[in-house]
């Protein structure tokens, strides 16, 4: 990688005492993994020391007395007659220890390489240990009265393959140890806090983030002015009843009881949305004489610039644009990206070669070359103009048809920078259009479905995924970009892969790691493709038209996959199916006599475990718990799932659609479970949804203040964004969605062809588990 500045996420041990999370039942799971030390996978080895019956912390391996070391384990500690004990306080690592006894050594077998370790001890007591690791100098750490220390040997180098922690000194207390080789954890965006200030009733609500690298135990200072007017613990919002639209906050951390500023100084919003101003292209006219407008259509983000906020791209649709089925000709689809000011950065004009409509331009826009700044990649055509005036291929080149079709002419892959929307690299578009009619039909309507992502491929880098087809062939294609040059990684056919694996695509792809090896896979319909680029597994259920995979039932291990269904006789009648991710073992599903158009998926119901999932269409129309069981034969809307009020159920998210004029006015709702019903929460009144009946937002995202989620949609006259905010106070505590990394490449695909919600790596809802910290390397842009 060129260019590269990162900073690895500095998980210390301290960063597991975990602050209060409202009233999260916080039950201690720990992920299985098939690597001999668990950390192999990820160079992140974490142990929470205590007695056998003491909780150990999500996402941290348990060492108690019976976890002695051998070559054949991996790891564990030396026996030397030590006690255990479990204080019950502070939470987190720092409540249960081993200790006492003579010298001993924990031990953990890693891989040859650098790596920092951290040591932490706590005690309500006194704890007075000595450490030694690696024969570097020995370090004094004491702790009493429920205090917390931490030291960290840094940039140690392993020989031998074995990290050996020596524990010494008045009583030989150690509470937790991390282990983090260098490089490890997934590039994440050096993203700010993204506070937010709204006047309500009552005072001023106030939001901020919590970084997926921030220390689990950190608090937060509220300042208006001057003045600390609350310290925050057990979330990252607050109401102040004695502020105004005219007050100034500022934001601090207080990590280990030193205190930093967080945040600059920042002022309310004048209320709950924001506008981002557009400039609205010029429309057109078509060669047979048809006149097209414009208006904003699918967004995506990404930190063009590297400041650590997120610039808005959008890609404005021509009134003309098409479905892939309806013929004639469409006006050229253009993307801009913004700045939150509405400064316009740049403009790309895809030109008249590449026809518009949902299924023809999907954007990818994410730091690729993990340099600080992010890229869009999108397919471009001869005559496409860069955001600094270049013309891709020839300029004069028309391969429209009389029936607006384009099916001739090269196909291209553009990377283009961010910060100037000049293009970098260009390559043959793959998969290659080649005989049209090799797709399934020889008009044009097969050959041209397109999707397009981002996955972690190798577990730590991101790279662009970008398909043809998926009614008949299926061609997947992974790309890398070290800055210059975009280089294919590996293509899937399924011309070459059997034809058991033809006609699975849906809509949308999904991408996530189903199978726990740390690397991401391509969840494409109803089949999943791996890491490599070998077919992981098919379904044979066929095409659908929407799709959802996230930890949906908590109660059992692993991801799972809903999904709704098109062809009956592919599917076997079935409506729906909800799968296990790793294997495609249908677990439950719901019958149906026809296509099934709509299906999603989110914990509605505090009742019953786990996520809910509920789809349209006759025979098996009804929400459905985890486990399958039907819980009504009524559902809400089923295009998205919001987490937008105070609880941790989601919040249906949908339009009231008028059929004259082709558009909806959004509105976001919660579900009844007791009435079976929906009560509107919030209506946009003055912006519209996009892509007709599905009534999709232009982009849903964890983008301001605390964990939850913002809409975001266009005006009516398609002259600004309008981002809104929710201001119902929570006192659940999460880190940021968009540092889990399911999530964030969720937000990367969201604006492919049919759109979906995004959904993170764990369940989020009522009951959940404290989800682990997640394994970053964050990226910063250069200095100025």
């Amino acid at each position: 990688m060129q260019n590269r500045r990162t900073r690895t996420a500095a998980l210390v041990a301290a960063a597991a005492l975990a602050a209060p999370l409202g009233a999260v039942a916080l039950t201690a799971t720990t992920a299985t993994t098939a690597s001999a030390v668990p950390g192999d996978a990820t160079g992140i080895y974490r142990f929470d020391l205590g007695g056998a019956a003491d909780p150990v912390e999500p996402g941290w391996t348990g060492v108690n007395l019976s976890t002695v070391y051998s070559s054949s384990t991996g790891y564990g500690i030396t026996s030397t007659g030590q006690i255990t004990r479990d204080r019950g306080t502070p939470l987190g690592v720092g409540r249960d220890w081993i200790g006492y006894g003579e010298d001993w050594y924990l031990r953990v077998n890693v891989p040859n390489g650098t790596y920092d370790v951290t040591l932490t001890v706590a005690e309500t007591g006194v704890a007075d240990s000595t450490f030694t690791v690696e024969s570097q100098a020995s370090r004094r750490v004491t702790a009493r009265d429920g205090n917390v220390s931490t030291t960290t040997y840094e940039d140690l180098t392993i020989a031998d393959g074995r990290v050996d922690v020596l524990v010494g000194g008045a009583n030989n207390i150690l509470n937790a140890v991390e282990i983090t080789r260098d490089g490890a954890g997934r590039d994440a965006e050096d993203l700010d806090r993204s506070p937010v200030a709204v006047p309500v009733g009552g005072g001023v609500y106030v939001g901020w983030r919590m970084l997926g690298t921030d220390p689990s135990g950190v608090s937060f200072k509220v300042y208006r002015g001057s003045t600390s007017v609350a310290t925050v613990t057990g979330s990252t919002n607050y109401l102040d009843t004695g502020g105004s639209a005219s007050s100034s906050y500022r934001i601090a951390q207080v990590v280990n009881g030193v205190e930093s500023w967080a945040t600059a100084a920042f002022t309310p919003w004048a209320t709950s949305s924001r506008d981002i101003p557009l400039q609205k292209p010029a429309g057109g006219t078509t060669p047979d004489g048809v006149a097209y407008t414009y208006h904003a259509n699918d967004l995506s983000v990404g930190d063009l610039d590297g400041d650590g906020q997120y610039e808005y791209l959008v890609k404005w649709q021509p009134s003309n644009a098409k479905d892939n089925s309806q013929s004639g000709y469409t006006g050229n689809t253009i993307i801009d990206a913004y700045e939150l000011s509405g400064t316009r950065m740049w403009r790309i004009d895809l030109g008249r070669n590449i026809r518009s409509g949902a299924h023809y331009t999907q954007m990818v826009v994410f730091d690729l070359n993990s340099d600080g700044y992010a890229e869009l990649l999108v397919k471009t055509a001869d005559g496409t103009v860069s955001g600094t005036g270049q013309v891709i291929g020839s300029a004069s080149a028309d391969y429209r048809n009389s029936s607006g079709y384009v099916l001739s002419g090269p196909e291209f892959l553009t990377v283009f920078d961010g910060r100037t929307g000049a293009a970098v690299d260009t390559i043959n578009y793959v998969p290659a259009r080649g005989t049209v009619s090799s797709w399934g039909d020889s008009y044009g309507n097969r050959v041209d479905r397109f999707l397009a992502g981002v996955a972690y491929l190798d577990g730590q880098h991101p790279s662009a995924i970008f398909s043809r087809g998926y009614y008949t062939r299926t061609v997947v294609a992974a790309f890398d970009f070290n800055g210059q040059d975009l280089t294919q990684r590996w293509v899937f056919d399924s011309n070459v892969s059997g034809s058991q694996y033809a006609g699975q695509g849906n809509h949308q792809l999904s991408v996530a790691d189903v199978d726990g090896d740390t690397r991401d896979e391509i969840v494409f319909g109803s089949m999943t493709i791996d890491d490599t680029g070998a077919p992981l597994y098919t379904t044979g259920l066929g095409h659908g038209d929407a799709l959802h995979v996230g930890d949906l039932n908590p109660n059992r291990a692993g991801l799972e996959v809903f999904a709704v269904h098109e062809s009956m006789s592919a599917s076997g009648n079935r409506g729906s199916t909800f799968r296990d991710a790793r294997t495609g073992a249908v677990l439950w599903s719901t019958s149906a006599t026809a296509d099934t158009g709509r299906g999603t998926v989110g914990d509605i119901d505090p009742r019953y475990a786990g996520a809910e999932g509920w789809n349209t269409g006759a025979g098996g129309k009804g929400v459905n718990q985890a486990t399958g069981a039907q819980i009504t034969t009524s559902i809400p809307a089923a295009n998205f799932v919001t987490w937008w009020d105070g609880d941790l159920v989601r919040e249906i998210t949908d339009h009231a659609y008028s059929s004259s004029t082709s558009t909806g006015v959004p509105w976001v709702g919660k579900w009844n479970y007791s009435s079976s019903s929906t009560s509107t929460l919030r209506s946009f009144t003055g912006t519209l949804s996009n892509n007709t009946t599905k009534g999709t937002p232009g982009l849903q995202a964890d983008l301001f203040g605390d964990w939850r989620e913002e809409l975001v949609f266009r005006t009516d006259s398609s002259t600004a964004l309008r981002v809104f905010t929710t201001t119902d106070v929570t006192s659940y505590r999460l880190r940021t969605l968009m540092h889990d990394s399911q999530y964030r490449v969720a937000v990367a695909w969201q604006n492919v062809a049919y759109n979906q919600p995004p959904h993170p790596s764990f369940f989020l809802g009522d009951g959940m588990a404290t989800p682990p910290p997640p394994s970053l390397r964050i990226v910063e842009a250069p200095a100025d």
